[in-house]
């Protein structure tokens, strides 16, 4: 397959570049070339800038497009107007925060977000799932039955730039035997999430199969709880933490703050109560796999291993030390 893809050098992109090279395939990129990667042999660069300079896609003609890296509505259309014509469909990398409620699980029917200001480019917790949304609708607009929606949960792994997954392996790897540990919720509450590895091979698999129009891409609802996830990240670390739960008011308490501050998890109730109960029976029945969890965790925590130490530093979600020993000071529990 000829495959374009837009981004390519950080996380999504990354790894589906890497898979489709690995496969066979004949890869050209196109990005701003600002991120150091070391590209898999064959893949054809092009620079520009999707903004201002889509000059390097002037010419050329491929099976499909993936776009990893699309946020505002207005880029993506002018995207998809330059390449009409010349890709037999376009991959768009969406998100299940197009939905608009997630008090009731979601489905590919469900009703998604809107805004007022969907000319906005500012790209936030609030406009994120509605601007994503019109990036879908400028996608459909112009590709009709050849427009791809993909919509992951949560995206994991390695290279995983965002820390929300990452911080459990971690910290379990640094926790002493029967160390307290502080975790959200109960260890029965549900999660959902996706190796980023398996969104990448759905996409591939999609396209070869010439699937169209929008597929949840995450791992099957009550598949996973947040228990299994952080005895995973134990058993993989080798250690034996004490994981001390607490449940959203005492999070509140403590004042911290679910999915930021203790990732992976919201509280499964009032607006978020369906949150990790997204419907995926269509993407399974068009031939999305779930790699184990293990695999996941360990892949991660390699991973996370080998980063310097200057980038091991959870700035972005997770707790530090010295918020984790007062929270759990105040919830009355010892901190060994």
């Amino acid at each position: 397959m000829k495959l374009l893809v837009i981004g390519g050098s950080q996380f999504v992109g990354r790894h589906l570049v890497a898979a489709a090279a690995a496969r066979g395939d004949q890869v050209t990129v196109f990005n701003r070339g600002q991120t150091a990667t070391v590209w898999p042999a064959g893949v054809e660069l092009r620079h520009g800038d999707r903004k201002a300079d889509l000059s390097a896609l002037a010419t050329g003609a491929w099976d499909a497009v993936v776009d990893t890296c699309g946020y505002v509505p207005r880029d993506v259309a002018r995207m998809a107007e330059c390449l009409h014509g010349r890709v037999g469909r376009y991959a768009f990398i969406s998100s299940a925060s197009v939905y608009a409620d997630f008090t009731q699980p979601n489905d590919e029917r469900s009703a998604r977000c809107r805004i007022d200001d969907g000319d906005t480019e500012v790209v936030d917790g609030r406009t994120y799932g509605p601007l994503k949304a019109l990036c879908e609708q400028a996608v459909a607009a112009r590709f009709g039955e050849r427009a791809l929606l993909i919509r992951p949960g949560l995206i994991v792994g390695p290279h995983d730039p965002t820390q929300r997954f990452t911080y459990w392996p971690a910290r379990a790897a640094r926790a002493a035997n029967g160390e307290a540990v502080l975790a959200p919720g109960a260890a029965g509450d549900f999660v959902q999430f996706i190796d980023v590895r398996d969104v990448a091979a759905f996409v591939l698999r999609a396209i070869d199969h010439g699937r169209s129009g929008p597929f949840n891409v995450v791992s099957p609802p009550r598949a996973m709880t947040m228990g299994a996830v952080l005895d995973a990240c134990a058993s993989c670390a080798g250690t034996r933490p004490r994981w001390r739960w607490a449940g959203a008011d005492e999070i509140e308490h403590c004042g911290l703050k679910p999915w930021i501050d203790l990732p992976l998890w919201l509280p499964p109730a009032g607006d978020h109560a369906a949150f990790a109960l997204t419907d995926t029976r269509a993407a399974l029945a068009a031939g999305l796999t779930i790699r184990p969890l293990s695999q996941t965790v360990a892949d991660t925590l390699d991973w996370y291993r080998s980063l310097p130490a200057d980038q091991q530093a959870f700035t972005k979600a997770g707790l530090g030390a010295d918020r984790e020993t007062a929270a759990l000071a105040r919830l009355g529990c010892v901190y060994i």
